[in-house]
C-alpha cells in the first residue's frame, strides 16, 4: 500500500515523493488551486512547461486542480528528477485525502516508484563501467 497520512491537526494531508536523488514532501488542503514550490510559484520554481505539466498530472487526472492547494517542499538531484517527485508525493498525498481517486492514480502508473539511480563509479575505471583507454605500446 501507498505510504501516506492525514495529519490530524491540521486536517491537510502529507505525501513523500522521490526521483533519482529529488525527494519531495507535498501537502494537500483545501483550496482553490494555488500551488507554492519551496515558497515560490509553480511557474517560477519549474519554468519548463513539461516540469510544470509533470506535477500537475495528478491532480488534472484526478479533476482535483481547483479543489486543494500544495504546499511542496523539495530537496536533492535537479529539476526534472524534483518534478518527478512532486508528481508522486502528489499523487500520494491524493490518496490520502480521497481514497477513491487509487484506482485512476494506479492505472495512470502515477503511484509506481521510478526506482533507477545512477550507478556508483568503481576504482579502477573511469567512470561507472568505462575502463581506461588500452595502449600497445
Amino acid at each position: 500500500m501507498v505510504a501516506t497520512k492525514k495529519d490530524k491537526v491540521s486536517g491537510d494531508c502529507l505525501g513523500t515523493g522521490r526521483r533519482k536523488k529529488a525527494i519531495a514532501r507535498v501537502r494537500l488542503r483545501a483550496g482553490s488551486g494555488k500551488i507554492t514550490v519551496n515558497g515560490r510559484e509553480l511557474a517560477h520554481y519549474f519554468p519548463v512547461l513539461s516540469q510544470q505539466q509533470a506535477v500537475l498530472d495528478a491532480l488534472e487526472a484526478t479533476n482535483k486542480r481547483e479543489q486543494v492547494d500544495c504546499v511542496i517542499t523539495c530537496s536533492g538531484g535537479g529539476p526534472t528528477g524534483q518534478a518527478h517527485a512532486c508528481k508522486m508525493g502528489i499523487s500520494r498525498a491524493l490518496v490520502a485525502l480521497d481514497g477513491e481517486t487509487f484506482p485512476t492514480l494506479r492505472g495512470g502508473g502515477y503511484l509506481t516508484r521510478d526506482s533507477r539511480m545512477k550507478e556508483r563509479k568503481k576504482y579502477g575505471l573511469r567512470g561507472a563501467r568505462r575502463g581506461v583507454q588500452f595502449s600497445k605500446r
